[in-house]
């Protein structure tokens, strides 16, 4: 009768236990009963509960807990093709969340990798339509934003049927093909040596411009300050010989003096000179003594 007990109640606790299950903070929970999603009878929606602790039938109710916050979808970079049939590799990101969960369970069986590849899938394809209407200059400039909310638009409504909403769609960058950006960068590269080139030429030219203009001006320059040299030399020149005229003409003896005295000093500069003149030559005449010696 013990065992009989004892057994009653681990049943119960066993039926207790399996009638409960707890939905965590940020996941939300659906019903599956009989392979089916169980929804309200009264309304027709699908039943979903909310975090916290609940109530099922034990054995016949399974419990799927799916992720309700906002999710990120952030695949490799594809490419696409524009209005003027030129490739671009499109790097974004998309931003969503789960709205209908019976929706979402049934398209994807509840698996976040299947729903993910299903959406990108969709959200390319609304991309491909809208960069097939637009230049690189369009997509590149300021019709970018335009670009996203249209794409964003109709990814939204071919995603209804996942049971996802789409909260944002955002390009993160976009790249030219390896092939085709090492070609242009190599005409950028030719073009902007052709560039250099010319400025490097036209910098000669002027160059020697300058150099031509500056070298005149030093010739000028050079030439005046000779033409000047040669005036005041000629002036200091006419200063001497009128002080030396003056000079004579107040006393012609002091002045054939000094005349005789700067030319002992220059013809005797140096210790080795030697000067052959005759011992009476008037060149000494004032080196000899008043009784007409030398001395």
């Amino acid at each position: 009768m013990k065992n009989f007990i004892a057994l009653i109640i681990v049943a119960l606790g066993l039926l207790i236990f399996g009638s409960l299950f707890v939905v965590e903070e940020g996941n939300k929970a659906i019903v599956i009963q009989f392979g089916k999603v169980q929804r309200d009878s009264e309304t027709g929606d699908t039943t979903v509960f909310e975090p916290g602790l609940h109530l099922k039938l034990p054995f016949f109710d399974r419990i799927v807990t799916l992720d309700a916050r906002i999710q990120t979808l952030d695949e490799q970079p594809d490419r696409f093709v524009t209005a003027e049939k030129k490739d671009l590799i499109v790097d974004l990101y998309v931003k969503w969340k789960i709205e209908d969960f019976a929706k979402y369970y049934l398209a994807t069986g509840g698996i976040k990798s299947s729903a993910e590849i299903l959406l990108q899938q969709k959200v390319n394809n609304g991309l491909r339509s809208e960069f097939g209407t637009r230049t690189i200059q369009q997509i590149v400039s300021g019709e970018r934003s335009e670009l996203m909310d249209e794409a964003m638009a109709q990814a939204s409504s071919s995603s209804d049927e996942l049971g996802i909403k789409i909260i944002d769609v955002r390009v993160k960058q976009i790249n030219l093909p390896l092939e085709v950006r090492n070609f242009i960068f190599q005409r950028m590269r030719s073009e902007r040596e052709a560039v250099a080139r010319e400025h490097r030429s036209e910098g000669k030219e002027k160059a020697e411009f300058i150099k031509a203009d500056i070298d005149a001006k030093i010739t000028v320059m050079l030439a005046d300050a000779e033409r000047n040299l040669r005036k005041l030399r000629g002036e200091g020149e006419a200063q001497a010989a009128q002080i030396y005229a003056e000079t004579y003409t107040k006393d012609p003896e002091f002045y054939s003096f000094l005349r005789s005295m700067d030319a002992y000093k220059k013809s005797f500069s140096s210790k080795q000179d030697v000067l052959v003149v005759e011992p009476d030559s008037d060149f000494f005449r004032y080196m000899k003594d008043p009784s007409g010696k030398q001395q």
